[in-house]
């Protein structure tokens, strides 16, 4: 089943949650909401499932107008961040809690809830409460709790945020061979850029009840359509400056520049930390003369903060152990930073 959002607008009193969305979820797809915490998601996401009612515009499913329809007619299987599972049932009760509520003859509910505790890897664990799990494996109830119902399209609400950190890596890969499997429509609301791009076909990132962007996650990844989403999509070091004679001067560097802009235009660039290089002597390319203050060398990247003392620059920068070995930083050495990519934006908030 596919999902049309067409211009949906939601208040709650003084605040708009959302401002005339306009979305399509293509049927069978994996699509990710991704932004911080206000930025309409979640309302999203419950006008979609219609727990929540838009204040004006339409929801289609598969071009049908279902913007009137109650929740219980649209066939929607939802997860909440919280589980939502009843305590007093055991994990097979729970699954089969909405079979039995559409009245599923009885020899059809035992094997359909032992296939999909067996699919979300429970088999074995039907008798047993929700209060003897771990919280993964009751995310998992919860889903089949979900699908229980052959659902049109399944939404899921933050549905790793309550896990500690491997229990979420885990599960996330979990719930894209899952989806391999099924191919079911699925919306998820997250706000870790890194969870929406490993799981998602598609991420939409919003910002103050609108979308900033949508795309592919490399896509949108690689080619950020506004500061917002350039900022939000990880760690940047942000320069201020300005087109001057045909360049972009940032910081104390002059990169070249291809764009259309008079000079004295102001321009604020953006650069990931992976993307700056260091050596202890200038580079061919414009650099920037800086101090080592940190280094942290654990794990699969170095990670070095210097400070350009001259422009008031603090820099995050990220190097391969391999590069870290072979110029053996230190705290207080003198170094030369240099752009790998850069991406500049003017105040109208597009790409110069």
């Amino acid at each position: 089943m596919s999902i049309k959002i067409d211009h949906i607008s939601k208040r709650f009193g003084g605040f708009q949650a959302l401002d005339d969305v306009c979305l399509e979820v293509p049927t069978g797809s994996l699509l990710a909401l991704l932004g911080p915490s206000g930025s309409g998601k979640t309302t999203l996401l419950r006008i979609i499932a219609g727990l929540e009612t838009a204040d004006s515009g339409k929801i289609l499913y598969d071009e049908i107008d279902v913007t009137n329809k109650p929740p219980r007619q649209r066939n929607v299987g939802f997860v909440f961040q919280s589980y939502a599972l009843f305590r007093h049932m055991s994990v097979y009760e729970n699954v089969a809690f909405g079979l039995k509520v559409r009245r599923s003859p009885r020899a059809e509910i035992r094997p359909r809830v032992m296939d999909l505790l067996k699919m979300v890897r429970l088999d074995g664990l039907e008798k047993r409460m929700p209060g003897q799990l771990s919280g993964g494996q009751r995310q998992r109830v919860a889903l089949a709790r979900a699908l229980a119902v052959n659902p049109k399209m399944l939404l899921l609400d933050e549905p790793f945020g309550a896990l500690d950190a491997k229990v979420r890596v885990e599960l996330r890969q979990w719930i894209r061979k899952l989806h391999d499997e099924i191919h079911i429509t699925t919306v998820f609301v997250t706000h870790d850029q890194e969870e929406a791009f490993e799981v998602a076909d598609q991420v939409v990132v919003m910002n103050k009840g609108k979308i900033e962007q949508a795309g592919a996650p490399q896509a949108v990844f690689d080619a950020p359509a506004t500061p917002f989403v350039m900022d939000f999509l990880g760690n940047v070091n942000v320069f201020q400056g300005r087109v001057e004679g045909g360049k972009i001067v940032l910081g104390g560097m002059q990169l070249a520049y291809s764009g259309s802009h008079v000079d004295g235009t102001q321009a604020t660039g953006y650069i990931r930390p992976h993307e700056l290089d260091i050596d202890h002597v200038a580079s061919a390319r414009s650099s920037l003369k800086a101090r080592v203050t940190q280094v942290n060398a654990a794990g699969s990247v170095a990670k070095i903060r210097v400070v350009a003392e001259e422009f008031g620059l603090a820099l995050n920068i990220d190097i391969s152990p391999d590069r870290y070995a072979e110029l053996q930083l230190k705290r207080g050495d003198e170094v030369y930073v240099s752009p790998k990519n850069i991406r500049v934006f003017s105040p109208d908030d597009y790409v110069i």
